[in-house]
């Protein structure tokens, strides 16, 4: 029999189609159960367009039989089927598709679903066989035909017998490698595995035959062997279903049994789209974040889907970094199922869905802060880092989209709070957010740089996770009002003239202290925001004591780290600066010992490293001796 050659360029271009198009090899059932559904498809839509009478949508169907022993895996549809001319048409020209040419002919595209588009999935077949036939018989035609080909070299074609319309694929298996285990495509349960993860959602039943094993009627303790067919994918997906119809408990069940999750999701967003992209998005918010999310490991992204196909386990262009957490799918008959990620990459229909997913999972976590706070904190105490995160990550560019949705424990509610609650809620007069950072809220709570901003009535927003302040600079305001840190160089509260005179009185004495420091600080002040305690640090210029700490601790700082530009202010009110102003005059060299002193008790309130802990030791002991002896 003459073997006829490829149309297409030949070995190269069949191997590329293999090899670098999927990624891996259990896609083939896939890609033939879509080409089997397709075939259904047309001759549905032509029985309904052509008034073709004795064709029942209930009467299609799809079948999978193994044969061990020959190795043969076999996919049986009783769809349009294929005449000699189109399975040469079809078959002998890599990627040349009939759904193709099939749906660009269609009168009326809107009734019907084609899912494959560019001919290339047939050929995947190849990666798990060495021999491929397909035996098919057009309906309507009285002769059938079978294709054959072992790849490469070429493909015959001649007369077969079949009874009925449809096409049958007939797979011979390859044998094991080190490498590879073929076998178990020739594994009913495995195979039930594969159909359930891609082709669960194929609108036609797939039909298996599973020996089980039954109670013997009539003979107690003996059991007999029977063969029942199953059908084992579920047809209709939850997500195309009218949500009228639907009950939470369903959306539960179907979340716990798809993402593998015990508790129950915070929300659920089923939603839609139509125009330039048409989808369908089933989405959920877990109840909890998974033990590897704030981690390398995690991988984000949506399961994406093209008219029921499972195309990608995880789509990550389809969620943005700070809604990451997102669990679900989407489902879009827009999508061609036969594209590799780097082409999907590229899909501007893909980019409008995935824009529009933002938007309403933006708009349904504002309406839970809204109507649900108590929901909406426990989401955020899951998943709010991964908002801040956000806010602060590609230049702030996100930064309008997230505000609203981001929370801060309120030094005055003691909760909480956003930041337009904080606003419609500023003193007037007041000209800033403010803001400080630590550890903890009963760190923060003890900072003796929050003295007079509490003093002045003001509320202050905590900041207790590394990002905070990061994110709160990229935002640089709210509102129209800046964010302001009670640790920074200027806080916005004016300066009395008293307090200047006395600033010019102390200089000489200040200026010693800043000299005692041996360049620690630039310089040494008397402070404005301290009431009850003697000594503070803040910083001047764009980095904060805060950031110089988060910085200093990431695995590429610097050797001796990140330094923030510090002052050590002075409470004025304190006894301690009468006795400061005293050593001044008296004992110069005591003076230096009682600045270094100061300037480490400030370190620690602050929660900073110290240089020299033995040192600063000595120094306390030496005072306390110095003290016993007066």
């Amino acid at each position: 029999m003459r073997v006829k050659q490829f149309k297409a360029e030949s070995k190269r271009l069949l191997e590329l189609m293999i090899n670098s198009i999927y990624s891996n090899r259990e896609i083939f059932l896939r890609e033939l159960i879509s080409n089997a559904s397709d075939a259904i498809d047309k001759l549905y839509y032509r029985s309904l367009s052509e008034g073709i009478t004795g064709l029942r949508r209930e009467d299609f169907y799809i079948r999978l039989d193994v044969d061990k022993e020959a190795r043969t895996l076999t996919i049986t549809d009783n769809g349009c089927g294929m005449s000699k001319e189109e399975l040469e048409s079809n078959l002998g020209t890599i990627a040349k598709s009939g759904t193709l040419q099939f749906k660009e002919g269609m009168e009326q595209k809107e009734d019907i679903d084609i899912i494959g588009q560019f001919g290339v999935g047939f050929y995947s077949a190849f990666m798990v066989s060495e021999a491929v036939a397909v035996v098919s018989r057009a309906f309507g035609s009285d002769e059938a035909w079978r294709w054959e080909s072992k790849g490469v070299e070429g493909y015959t074609i001649e007369p077969a017998e079949k009874d009925g319309h449809g096409t049958t694929v007939i797979l011979k298996i390859r044998k094991d490698s080190d490498d590879e285990d073929y076998s178990q495509y020739l594994d009913k349960y495995r195979l039930r595995s594969i159909v359930k993860k891609y082709s669960d959602y194929i609108r036609y039943p797939i039909l298996m035959d599973f020996e089980k094993t039954v109670p013997k009627e009539g003979a107690e303790g003996e059991y007999d062997t029977v063969t029942e067919t199953e059908t084992v994918n579920s047809m209709v997906p939850l997500w195309k279903r009218n949500k009228n119809e639907l009950s939470d408990e369903d959306y539960h069940s179907f979340y716990k049994d798809k993402f593998f999750d015990y508790e129950k999701p915070l929300r659920v967003i089923h939603s839609s789209g139509e125009g330039a992209a048409t989808y369908n998005a089933l989405l959920f918010i877990p109840g909890r974040a998974p033990l590897n999310y704030y981690s390398r490991e995690y991988e984000k992204g949506l399961q994406l889907y093209a008219s029921g196909v499972l195309i990608m386990e995880k789509c990550p262009d389809l969620l943005p970094d700070h809604f990451s957490f997102v669990r679900g799918l989407v489902d879009s008959q827009d999508l061609s199922l036969n594209i590799s990620r780097e082409m999907l990459q590229q899909d501007r229909r893909l980019k409008i869905i995935a824009q529009r997913i933002e938007k309403k999972i933006k708009s349904e976590l504002a309406l839970m802060l809204e109507k649900e706070r108590e929901t909406y904190e426990k989401f955020y105490k899951n998943f709010g880092l991964q908002l801040k995160y956000g806010l602060y990550s590609d230049f702030g560019i996100h930064k309008e989209t997230l505000r609203d949705l981001i929370l801060f424990y309120s030094s005055t509610e003691k909760k909480m709070v956003t930041l337009s609650e904080y606003v419609g809620r500023m003193k007037e007069g007041q000209k800033f957010i403010y803001y400080a950072c630590g550890d903890s809220v009963d760190k923060i709570d003890k900072l003796p740089q929050t003295e007079v901003v509490r003093d002045k009535g003001y509320e202050i927003l905590y900041c207790t996770d590394d990002i905070d302040e990061f994110a709160l600079r990229m935002l640089h305001e709210y509102d129209g009002k800046e964010f302001k840190s009670v640790s920074a160089g200027d806080i916005g509260i004016e300066t009395s003239d008293e307090d200047k005179k006395q600033a010019e009185e102390s200089k000489d004495l200040l200026d010693a202290m800043t000299a005692a420091l041996d360049g620690k600080v630039k310089a040494v002040r008397l402070s404005e925001r301290l009431k009850t305690h003697p000594v503070c640090i803040i910083s001047e210029g764009a980095l904060s004591l805060e950031m110089e700490k988060v910085l200093s601790s990431m695995p590429n700082a610097p050797e001796n780290g990140v330094k923030a530009e510090r002052i050590l202010e002075i409470n004025k009110s304190h006894p301690v600066f009468p006795v400061l102003a005293g050593l001044h005059k008296e004992d110069p060299e005591k003076l230096k010992e009682y600045t270094k002193l100061l300037y480490t008790q400030a370190l620690l309130i602050e929660g900073m490293p110290i240089e020299d802990p033995v040192e600063f030791t000595n120094a306390v002991c030496k005072l306390m001796a110095e003290a016993k002896g007066r």
